[in-house]
């Protein structure tokens, strides 16, 4: 499932910024902490990846029983 976001443009006199607002239910999925350093990749024109630069280890996911 994927998460649509749009990006925001500031423009100031001296220069413009973009941004990008993380989804609140992929920061918690992901276990973001406040600070933690990513970095961009561009693959191409269409895919832009976020990258955690300090790897987490992966966590496994728990079935749900009904």
């Amino acid at each position: 499932m994927g998460y649509i976001t749009k990006i925001q443009r500031v423009k100031r006199p001296t220069n413009q910024s973009f941004y990008v607002n993380l989804p609140s239910a992929v920061a918690q999925t992901m276990n973001i902490k406040k600070g933690e350093t990513f970095e961009w990749i561009i693959e191409n024109k269409n895919l832009l990846l976020l990258k955690r630069v300090k790897k987490q280890k992966n966590f496994k996911s728990r079935k749900i029983i009904l």
